[in-house]
């Protein structure tokens, strides 16, 4: 059989080469090992393909005879005029028997011609192994198997490096597959499944980014997140999803993949990993339905948010985050106590500046609501970067106005209520909260708010 290889290309030689680069080169091929996984058979083929092209171009005479095939073969003119557009219609070949392509499988990977091994090797591995195959046979069967997954292994780093995350996946698990079905070799699957592990947070960052309507693969990178997840025990757990993460690394992975996201889908998964329960995932999901509810004009996300607050109040200032959606449903008196109970100096020195003349701090909160939200808010939702906070169209929804007037007295004793049913959260941690956008602290001025109850004129 025919395969696409030279005896210069075996020994890693140009043309040109001396007789003591030539020498030098023999020796060196002679003493690089392959992989020990290798049978002695393919390793003495190997040496057999390496000798061979010593001798032939070590001898002066073979070598003359060679290189005129050589070159004949590798010159643009040797085929016909405009029959390709190829510089190089006919890479030179070597001519071997098929016992001996376990010896030069091994040297094509060597060379990294990883394609190539797959295009000689998956035709013998499509045949199916037979009780009556000699023990020969099965043995070079192996070593086609242990070629075939390097080239596997190889391919899916080499995109793994281009950025290609999904196709770096799908390599590595097509070699999986294959040993799976051939029973052999689980040390080289088990290295296609340590890079398919540490793989994952790029491919969910690739697929989440997709546009939204490939639905499909975006749900795969989902599928992959909450795999992560549960091998975690969650987005502050402490559980080994072998992606090489520490707690702080997967905490800006996650900040991260936010703004692939919609806030649909971040409500979704971030409730759900709050059920753990988790404080850190408690905090998003707050985030995103006070999001969501003011987007949406619906108070009742809101009012969802808040009771998650309330349960993040016993150990964190969450505070100011309680005064914005006791706001957003109506309760002034409800948020100007959670203010007085804030220990964010800077944010309430902002407020108070933006309320002077005023009774109460009602006009310093509307204005720092609205910027809070479209300043640190919207820009981690994948569908609401582009959005303008309106206090005023808010308010002004019917819809709105009468869930308002639905919710129970504005009372300490209501939000307690909200508390029944949520079960006890651990504190977030500093650099947890480090991790999750803080509100903003210098504030440009607004005409909007001036059309709000208790604005200042």
């Amino acid at each position: 059989m025919q395969i696409p290889l030279d005896y210069y290309r075996i020994l890693g030689l140009p043309i040109q080469a001396t007789p003591e680069r030539l020498q030098q080169a023999y020796r060196d091929r002679l003493q690089q090992s392959p992989r020990r996984e290798y049978s002695e058979t393919a390793i003495a083929a190997r040496a057999a393909l390496i000798n061979e092209a010593f001798e032939t171009l070590a001898d002066e005479v073979l070598r003359e005879r060679y290189d005129t095939k050589f070159l004949n073969s590798t010159l643009p003119g040797a085929s016909k005029v405009g029959e390709s557009d190829d510089p190089n219609p006919n890479p030179p070949t070597l001519e071997i028997s098929e016992a001996n392509l376990v010896g030069a499988l091994p040297i094509l990977l060597e060379l990294g011609e990883y394609e190539t091994v797959l295009k000689l090797g998956r035709p013998l591995l499509s045949q199916p192994q037979s009780i009556r195959d000699s023990a020969s046979q099965t043995v070079q069967r192996a070593d086609v198997v242990l070629s075939v997954a390097m080239a596997y292994l190889e391919i899916g780093r080499e995109q793994w490096q281009q950025k290609l995350y999904e196709k770096a996946a799908a390599s590595l698990e097509a070699g999986q597959a294959m040993l799976l079905r051939e029973g052999l070799l689980p040390q080289v699957r088990g290295e296609m499944q340590t890079d398919l592990r540490k793989l994952r947070p790029y491919r969910v960052l690739e697929l989440l980014s997709l546009p939204l309507d490939r639905d499909v693969p975006r749900q795969r990178g989902f599928q992959l997140l909450r795999d992560m997840l549960q091998d975690r025990g969650g987005i502050d757990g402490a559980g080994d999803d072998r992606s090489g993460l520490s707690v702080e690394g997967f905490l800006r992975f996650i900040q991260q993949l936010r703004q692939y996201t919609t806030v649909a889908e971040q409500q979704l998964l971030f409730e759900m990993e709050a059920r753990r329960p988790s404080a850190v995932a408690t905090y998003l999901a707050a985030y995103a339905a006070i999001a969501r509810g003011f987007v949406q004009h619906q108070p009742a996300s809101v009012y969802r948010a808040k009771s998650m607050l309330i349960q993040l109040g016993r150990r964190q200032d969450v505070h100011l985050e309680q005064a914005i959606c006791a706001l957003l449903l109506g309760q002034s008196d409800r948020a100007t106590r959670s203010l007085d109970l804030s220990q964010d100096d800077e944010a309430l020195r902002v407020i108070r500046e933006n309320s002077e003349g005023s009774p109460d701090l009602l006009p310093g909160l509307c204005l720092y609501s609205e910027l809070w939200l479209q300043g640190d808010i919207f820009p981690h939702f994948r569908d609401l970067k582009d959005r303008t906070a309106s206090l005023k169209d808010y308010f002004a929804d019917p819809q709105v106005q009468t869930y308002l007037e639905s919710l129970p007295p504005d009372t300490q004793a209501s939000d307690r209520w909200l508390e029944v049913g949520y079960r006890q959260l651990p504190p977030l941690q500093p650099e947890t909260r480090s991790a999750i956008p803080a509100p903003p602290h210098a504030l440009p001025g607004c005409r909007i708010c001036r059309a709000l109850p208790h604005a200042p004129q």
